[in-house]
């Protein structure tokens, strides 16, 4: 089965085997190395590759709704951000008495606040099944609610878009408010434990890496078996040409709406593989502007190719990591550039440029053959 989803795929094929590689070798140069040696791979960077691997998942999300299904999300940053506060809720809870005043069951920011009790919400986040639980279906429900009142009342376009951007500003607005029991500005942070197994130890980065990676091939997978299926050929279809498929008599806002909360749920899990890698989580995943440059990703990497937006994703988020170092001035401008230079000179991204180049090259080989002949 898998052979038939990735059928015609080789840049998906040739994706997931780096990454299947990359989940053996990377921690093996971390673990079997001496420090100091050339081919010894720091804790630092494993975490690092590991919240690159983050960003293409989502990524990968917002391809699926974009590249397919012809919606341009600009809100998907609140599915990552809600999929992280679900798991940061339970890395607080945690905590326990080891926090700063010492409490067992409310968390330091709630001590400070003066509450009395914990809230009703974070009942639950003791568990770490019930957290998996509210990671998937936090942003599903969200996604589904959302979707089911955009779709049924035919906004499309640029006003979905608007509407998506404003669903995560409202969020990021009420999540700034301490009232919200959610941290306030100061999010969630000081996180000890998972499973019981130490964040700060080497083989817990290795191991949030290594399950980055399986989340990853996992949801490329996924994606891919539903744009080989009916399914996708419908979404397909609908991008292209919405109002023919109404008029044979497909229900579109369901293909539509079950799709996108694929979408959400994949994001959600993405940002929780995020938070216990990067240590916090906080209002400001929900920004407006964190969810253009998720498109950003998807449109340089080469959208309605799945394996694309992973490219992009982890190209521009090391080339973010390597500006904010050198130059961290023009960062935000180094970004802008290379959206404008994308859409002017590599519509189809990067990887649609290498593709057909390659085809041009193999077509210019195939026909000095046929001359020789």
């Amino acid at each position: 089965m898998l052979k038939t989803i990735l059928k015609d795929d080789r840049g998906g094929q040739l994706l997931l085997s780096i990454l299947l590689v990359a989940a053996f070798v990377i921690p093996a140069l971390n673990l079997l190395v001496p420090q100091g040696h050339f081919l010894h791979v720091e804790t630092y960077t494993i975490t690092l590759l590991g919240k690159y691997l983050t960003y293409a998942l989502l990524a990968l999300a917002v391809d699926l709704v974009w590249g397919y299904l012809g919606i341009l999300s600009l809100g998907h940053g609140a599915f990552f951000a809600l999929g992280g506060y679900a798991m940061g809720m339970y890395l607080m809870r945690q905590i326990g008495d080891r926090g700063v005043y010492g409490d067992p069951v409310l968390p330091d920011f709630m001590v400070f606040l003066n509450w009395k009790e914990l809230p009703w919400f974070w009942h639950g986040f003791d568990m770490f099944w019930f957290a998996c639980l509210m990671v998937v279906l936090v942003p599903g429900v969200l996604a589904w609610v959302f979707g089911y009142l955009a779709f049924r009342s035919r906004v499309s376009g640029v006003y979905l878009s608007i509407m998506t951007q404003a669903l995560t500003f409202a969020l990021m607005l009420a999540f700034f408010r301490n009232e919200m029991g959610f941290g306030g500005n100061n999010g969630l942070t000081d996180f000890k434990d998972l499973l019981g197994f130490s964040l700060q130890s080497d083989s817990t980065r290795i191991a949030l890496f290594v399950a980055s990676v399986v989340a990853l091939i996992a949801g490329y997978i996924i994606c891919r078996a539903v744009i080989s299926s009916r399914l996708g050929k419908i979404a397909i279809a609908t991008r292209d040409a919405e109002s023919r498929v109404r008029f044979i008599g497909y229900n579109v806002d369901q293909f539509k709406l079950w799709i996108f909360v694929l979408s959400a749920v994949l994001a959600g899990i993405a940002g929780a593989l995020y938070v216990p890698q990067v240590g916090i989580i906080n209002p400001g995943e929900f920004a407006p502007l964190n969810s253009i440059e998720i498109v950003v990703w998807v449109a340089l990497g080469g959208r309605a190719t799945l394996f694309g937006a992973i490219v992009g994703a982890l190209l521009i988020n090391y080339a973010k990591s390597w500006f904010t170092i050198e130059f961290p001035e023009v960062w935000l401008f180094a970004l802008g550039s290379l959206f404008v230079l994308a859409t002017l000179f590599l519509p189809k991204g990067v990887t649609g440029f290498l593709s057909d180049f390659f085809a041009r090259k193999s077509s210019r080989s195939s026909s000095r053959k046929e001359a020789a002949l």
